[in-house]
């Protein structure tokens, strides 16, 4: 008799038979599996993850019967009959949530849902898988390739049931695809490293860059950081100030360091999907579209003309389900998300991390809330599966304490405060309190001035202040907030850059989001009281190309209601009042690591694992009782609910029948009939504004928005709910919370 795993509708394709995947997973999985030395762990994985299926009532399942099987536990209970508790749970993990995920072990009331139910379960007999892999079942298995990190042990075992789960769903994925879908031909065929760092250099040369001491002092940054390329694999630092490259040089020492060190994969991860964009581009325009990996949730594969173009966007969409793609852009967000999830469709991926060299950009931003566990999984990544971390930053923050003593940062700068003061181009100047009027006052007397504020409603308040006094036919004033949709956004930057090039007067009233990634210069920057690190970014937006000798940041407490922050950015901000009453320069290096310290002193009683995310591994780890589901729901770097509200977005410069209407009708004109939302909302990331779930409320209370195909809510009355200068009008409340960005 033979035993299927997968059935076609297909008449000429005939089913797959069960010894066939099962061979083809374990040999992929073991693939995987071998970059961090566990091939017999993978192999045994894919052999055994669906030896459920050689049950009677699943063969009757694929010949039509409507029936229910369960065939993911069968591997689970099969592994520890083979190798016992040690081995056998580790692998039962794995095979027991290969389609519904990583789960709970549980406790002895043995809950429905947990590992420890499902090794229990009664299952149907499969006992006829032994006809036919028997044969392949290697009955002994080597010593586990890992260093438990010290006083982490659970965590450490449990990542690595992570890492080898990861393997297992993705080569099930890949085989069962190819079986369906041939897609797989797609897959893969990556151009190696040397080639694309072979590329990069000669992007570089290409660059015909003036004599000025900031680029001669680029070349060192960057010659610096080949220089250290040739190191051994590991936690490295790169402390360079606002403006010195650090995405050029960061990335020309991974390209090296990977041919060194014979790593896979080079992977940026970002806070902000306000500049991944500009760094994907950049990164693309360097060594090839094809070869990079734009990966956040604004992004979408844009549609190409030449079939070639289209054949790489198809390869490339496959690549985001498993990053099998040289160079990866993703946020803090999606990369650590996947980290901790327990789904195996987010897990695909990860194992991918392994010989890989991670770039941090803005470390500084990593979540401090869920620090230690951040902290920890990238130790594991260095200590036991052959990775990089590189922490990038003007502001390096002091995490020397809350890393395992066997991974110690390297700093790739030789001087770091010589490099400060080489490149220090502005003065911080404390101004105090801060009344809006006298602030207006200041921003009109200026030709040029940013100004950045914490919260929207305070950003809004000041501009229409600034409006009242101000003839905009002759000055340029502007607003930047997440109020306005992103394209509404775009169009500002490009009139602020245009009026910054030529020298014309440009006044611009901003909430924070303008501090990383914008790449504008400003003589003056006047900014709110908020964390050391939020004021240098501000810093870099000013006198960026040290056009003068020196530009100037006042920092000022503004005493108006509507800016009353709470919670950790009231904390970052009364700790920022603390180091500029101790130092004269408070964005000094000295002053940095006295803010970080001071800080995460702060942050510790309050926990730097807010949600006990470690005890989730650490609590029952010699029984190996893991509870990966609880992990991932309390893992959320984005807890408040938003909401997505499309914005039909017409420049009130723009003829009435200008593209960007057109654009929103068509997309508008699909969400009404598609099945696939999810592909529109893709389409319409750049006339999407997010809101907090109370102001969602009001917006429907007042009848501002209307829903279309249950899926999409659009603004109504566009020309009287949306301003040409301040973007989306909330409705008047009273909730009291400050609104950021």
């Amino acid at each position: 008799m033979k035993y299927y795993a997968h059935s076609s509708d297909n008449p000429e394709q005939s089913w797959q038979e069960i010894i066939e995947h099962s061979k083809n997973t374990a040999t992929i999985a073991a693939n995987y599996s071998s970059k961090f030395n566990a091939k017999e762990f993978g192999y045994i994985c894919g052999l055994l993850h669906d030896i459920g299926k050689y049950s009677q009532e699943f063969q009757n399942k694929l010949k039509g019967e409507i029936i229910r099987v369960d065939h993911s536990t069968a591997g689970a209970q099969e592994s520890c009959k083979l190798y016992g508790k040690e081995f056998g749970r580790i692998i039962a993990y794995c095979l027991a949530g290969h389609h519904s995920g990583l789960m709970d072990f549980g406790n002895a009331a043995m809950m429905e849902g947990t590992l420890n139910y499902r090794l229990h379960k009664n299952i149907e007999d499969y006992s006829a898988y032994k006809n036919e892999l028997e044969q392949f079942i290697n009955k002994s298995l080597p010593k586990l390739p890992i260093k438990p990190i010290k006083q982490n042990y659970g965590f450490s075992f449990s990542f690595f049931v992570r890492m080898l789960f990861s393997c297992l769903v993705d080569a099930d994925f890949l085989d069962t695809e190819n079986y369906l879908l041939e897609t797989v031909k797609l897959r893969g065929k990556n151009k190696p490293i040397s080639i694309l760092k072979k590329k990069f250099d000669e992007f570089l040369s290409s660059f015909n860059y003036p004599k000025t001491k900031i680029n001669a002092m680029r070349q060192e940054i960057l010659e610096s950081c080949l220089n250290m390329a040739n190191k051994k694999t590991g936690l490295f630092t790169l402390t360079v100030p606002t403006g010195g490259g650090k995405t050029y040089s960061s990335f020309a020492f991974a390209l090296k360091h990977a041919i060194e060190n014979n790593l896979e994969k080079i992977i940026y991860v970002i806070p902000y999907t306000s500049i991944i964009e500009q760094n994907a581009a950049l990164f693309k325009n360097a060594i090839g579209y094809e070869n990079v990996l734009e990966h956040h949730s604004n992004f979408q594969f844009n549609e190409k003309d030449s079939e070639y173009l289209q054949k790489i966007n198809e390869k490339l969409k496959l690549a985001s389900e498993n990053w099998d793609i040289p160079v990866i852009v993703t946020t803090n967000v999606q990369f650590f998300e996947s980290l901790f999830s327990n789904r195996s469709s987010k897990c695909r991926k990860i194992h991918n991390l392994s010989k890989s060299v991670l770039i941090f950009d803005e470390a500084q931003m990593l979540p401090i809330q869920y620090l230690k566990p951040c902290l920890l999984s990238v130790a594991e990544l260095i200590t036991n599966y052959g990775t990089t971390a590189v922490f990038c930053t003007a502001t390096q923050p002091s995490i020397n304490q809350l890393l395992p003593s066997t991974v110690k940062p390297i700093e790739m700068m030789k001087n770091p405060k010589k490099l400060y003061n080489d490149f220090k181009k502005v003065e911080i100047i404390r101004k105090g309190e801060t009344k809006d009027e006298n602030l207006v006052s200041e921003l009109n007397d200026l030709d040029q001035v940013l100004c950045i504020v914490n919260t929207r409603k305070h950003a809004r308040e000041i501009f229409n202040k600034l409006k009242e006094i101000i003839d905009n036919s002759e000055n340029h004033i502007f607003h930047l907030s997440s109020l306005m949709c992103p394209i509404h956004r775009q169009n500002a930057l490009s009139k602020i850059k245009e009026c910054l090039i030529n020298k014309k007067s440009c006044k611009v009233i901003s909430t924070q989001l303008i501090e990383a990634g914008v790449d504008i210069d400003f003589p003056v920057v006047y900014r709110s009281m908020a964390g050391i690190d939020s004021i240098i970014q501000s810093a870099g937006r000013c006198n960026r190309e040290g056009k003068s000798k020196s530009g100037k940041v006042f920092v000022f407490k503004p005493s108006s209601d509507l800016v009353k922050t709470r919670g950790y950015l009231d904390r970052t901000a009364s700790v920022a009042d603390m180091v500029f009453r101790k130092y004269s320069d408070p964005i000094s290096l000295e002053a940095i690591d006295y803010y970080f310290i001071l800080l995460y002193d702060i942050e510790t009683e309050l926990s730097l694992d807010r949600e006990k995310i470690l005890e989730c591994f650490e609590e029952n780890y010699k029984q190996l009782e893991f509870n990966f589901r609880t992990a991932a729901e309390k893992f959320k770097l984005i807890n408040e609910n938003r909401y997505p509200i499309i914005i039909p977005y017409v420049n009130s410069n723009e003829d009435k029948k200008t593209n960007s209407e057109a654009i929103i009708k068509k997309i508008l004109n699909e969400a009404e009939f598609t099945p696939y939302p999810t592909a529109v909302v893709r389409k319409l990331q750049p006339y999407i504004v997010q809101v907090y779930e109370y102001e969602y409320k009001a917006l429907l209370k007042n009848r501002m928005i209307k829903t279309i195909n249950d899926n999409f809510d659009v603004l109504d009355n566009f020309s009287n709910n949306y301003s040409q200068f301040t973007g989306l009008k909330l409705p008047e409340d009273n909730h009291g919370e400050a609104i950021f960005v």
